[in-house]
């Protein structure tokens, strides 16, 4: 069998850990009987061990119930850097493996919902966790958006980024944080409504941002540039810039000279929204 599942960006400034939308990026996987294990890799995180210790492989022999498969996994997606490759690895694996909830798998490797629900579904999503089980509401996405996202060469493990947060807020973030989520999910369903407030946060951004010291002037000068809407991609590094199509490349172009200017190695790249998610494809199948 075969998978495909794309990449995705979370939080999107106030979301943090709940709202999600998969970008036209992806990880394809092919799972197929063998001898022994055999992993393959190539393209982003092809440097990692193909080993039993990858994470493919550890989700096919959680799903499959042994390891002699050989799994061959094809990324776009870069490792820790913020664009969910982990749950959209995990989600693509598990369905090449025949599991018949491939997004309970995602969340259970990623320990959240919101990435793995963008994977699977597609679009914009908002996604939380109901009595142990995943709740995943699709959302309104205005089809004249394209979405840059500055990606460093650094990565940044999510839980090294984690581990700067509070564990406790003040109830003034917590309250500032829902009032610039509505406008958010507003702002995203219409483009014409969405506007730099809506990225705002209270809960995460400024917390990481002593991990990625550069991340404020990007997203300043993003918003410059023409980006209707900034924010941290997931846990970081990579910023995102919320466009309308027709400035997304002049913005994409300027996105390379910041990153030149702030002295981060990395690539700008222009993006659209995913809206289809998880794909199948039967090839030899498993037995």
């Amino acid at each position: 069998m075969r998978a495909r599942a794309p990449a995705s960006t979370a939080n999107l400034g106030p979301g943090f850990d709940t709202l999600a939308l998969a970008l036209s990026l992806y990880v394809d996987v092919e799972v197929v009987s063998a001898d022994r294990l055999v992993v393959r890799s190539t393209g982003e995180g092809a440097e990692l061990p193909a080993d039993a210790s990858h994470l493919a492989a550890r989700v096919a022999l959680e799903v499959v119930g042994h390891d002699r498969l050989a799994i061959t996994v094809s990324s776009e997606i870069p490792v820790g850097r913020g664009l969910g490759s982990s749950a959209a690895l995990a989600v693509a694996t598990a369905a090449a493996c025949g599991a018949r909830d491939p997004l309970g798998v995602g969340v259970a490797v990623d320990g959240h919902p919101e990435n793995a629900a963008a994977s699977v579904a597609g679009g914009l999503v908002a996604a939380t966790m109901v009595r142990g089980v995943p709740r995943v509401t699709s959302l309104d996405l205005d089809r004249g958006l394209a979405f840059v996202v500055l990606v460093p060469e650094r990565p940044l493990p999510t839980a090294r980024a984690r581990r700067v947060l509070p564990t406790e807020v003040p109830m003034a973030d917590a309250t500032f944080n829902l009032g610039r989520l509505a406008m958010l999910v507003a702002g995203l369903g219409d483009r014409r409504r969405l506007s730099h407030e809506a990225t705002e946060d209270r809960l995460h951004q400024d917390y990481r941002s002593a991990l990625f010291p550069e991340a404020p002037m990007a997203l300043s000068r993003l918003a410059t540039a023409g980006a209707r809407a900034t924010c941290w991609s997931g846990a970081g590094p990579s910023i995102l810039g919320i466009c309308d199509i027709e400035d997304a490349e002049g913005v994409r172009a300027r996105g390379e000279a910041i990153l030149k200017e702030a002295g981060v190695s990395g690539q700008a790249l222009l993006l659209e929204a995913d809206r289809v998610g998880l794909t199948t494809e039967r090839t030899l199948g498993l037995h």
